[in-house]
């Protein structure tokens, strides 16, 4: 179980349901996810609960029984926060608080939430702040206490609007003010990247703690903030590389997670643009994470949400050093063997085979294999260059390894 130090944190239990879309071993694996999101948020999980049904119910997301069972633990546990794994329906969280009489999060919200602790800059806090108000204004019955209250006085007696109807246009007049804020940020940004010449744009993508700033300040010589926890880089860095003599532009870009929500791929859209308008993209995966293969799809199906697909790609498996197979006892009749129990070079041997030679294996932290890294990013920034310059040919000769 994870702990935090030093830190004032939270008791909290999460639930999810076993469902004919999700089997026991996917939903474990969410819940692990879930649990360090937790953890990142300030929260220390005491215990999992879930349900094996066709789907979630749609008053309560889990049956009578189980939310009696959770019920029970909570109120002898002293449990102030339920976290649910996936996004509740504006009446399903009402009808749970009700119920347990306790803070219920679900899976978007708590993303959200640590959004929120991570922006630094104006720019994220307001991304930010347009999601969290988009998802809240679906649920605004009985979360008052978040928003301002109607001050009555002159031309404010007799019925007028009601709480709620009040509530719902404060937060659309904010959310109206704060996509105008975007907008005119987004103009400046897309003028900072039109004023960035024509130096090739390389971008890092990948799902959430795989490395990428780690390896940007491997590569760039820079000092990007980089932490185990989830979401540790939000805004959006940019810093000029030279590989041999070839200048490039290396971004940073946020980090991607299963189920993320439609709001915040909406609200951080600029952020994305970075994507977008790259020449090269440098996919990096955690190949140490037993669920490598499910964030690369993860990752892929939102790059295909805002068009970027069709960049040219190099995987980049980094943390080579923490990769381990499960151990396979050939004599165990009853154990089938898996990709679980591949070694590195079974692995090469897959489907990553073939990529050719848009794959290679690091590790950012030990600096294992960073000169194959150089040479292939120098290579493709080369190729993309002198096919938009081809009279600069003779100033990027082709790559020689540096002497120890």
């Amino acid at each position: 179980m994870l702990e935090l130090e030093n830190h004032e944190y939270e008791k909290a239990i999460l639930v999810g349901v076993v469902t004919q879309q999700q089997n026991e071993d996917k939903l474990n694996e969410y819940m692990d996810e879930l649990e360090f999101l937790a953890y990142t948020a300030g929260a220390t999980v005491s215990k999992r609960f879930h349900q094996k049904m066709q789907k979630p119910n749609p008053k309560t997301f889990v049956g009578k029984g189980k939310m009696e069972e959770i019920a029970a633990y909570v109120q002898s546990h002293n449990i102030g926060t339920i976290i649910f794994d996936d996004e509740l329906s504006p009446s399903q969280q009402k009808n749970i608080e009700k119920i347990l009489e306790a803070k219920i999060i679900d899976r978007t919200y708590l993303i959200l939430d640590i959004f929120a602790q991570r922006a630094q800059t104006s720019y994220a806090r307001t991304q930010v702040e347009l999601a969290q108000y988009e998802y809240l204004l679906p649920r605004l019955v009985g979360l008052w206490t978040h928003l301002e209250r109607q001050k009555g006085g002159i031309g404010m007696r007799g019925p007028g609007e009601t709480e709620i109807e009040t509530d719902r246009r404060i937060v659309r007049d904010r959310i109206t003010l704060l996509k105008k804020k975007l907008l005119t940020i987004d103009k400046q940004m897309s003028t900072q990247r039109g004023n960035r010449g024509a130096l090739v744009r390389v971008a890092l993508v990948g799902y959430t703690n795989v490395g990428k700033s780690t390896l940007m300040n491997t590569v760039a010589k820079s000092e990007v903030f980089a932490e185990n926890k989830l979401f540790a880089t939000l805004d959006t860095t940019v810093r000029k590389v030279v590989l041999r003599n070839m200048p490039f532009l290396l971004t940073d870009t946020v980090g991607f997670i299963r189920k993320l929500p439609t709001q915040l791929v909406e609200s951080f859209k600029s952020t994305l643009d970075e994507v977008r308008e790259s020449d090269l993209l440098l996919h990096v995966v955690d190949i140490s994470h037993e669920s490598f293969e499910d964030h690369i799809a993860s990752v892929n199906r939102i790059l295909g949400e805002i068009d970027a697909t069709d960049k040219p790609m190099i995987m980049v498996f980094n943390k080579i050093d923490a990769y381990k197979a499960q151990d396979y006892d050939e004599t165990d009749l009853m154990e089938e063997r898996t990709s679980a129990h591949y070694s590195l070079e079974e692995w090469r041997e897959t489907w990553m085979a073939k990529m050719g030679e848009n794959v290679i294996f690091i590790s950012a932290t030990e600096k294992e294999n960073m000169d194959d890294f150089r040479k292939k990013v120098y290579d493709r920034v080369r190729e993309i260059h002198v096919k938009r310059f081809p009279y600069n040919a003779f100033l990027y000769p082709e790559y020689v390894e540096e002497e120890e």
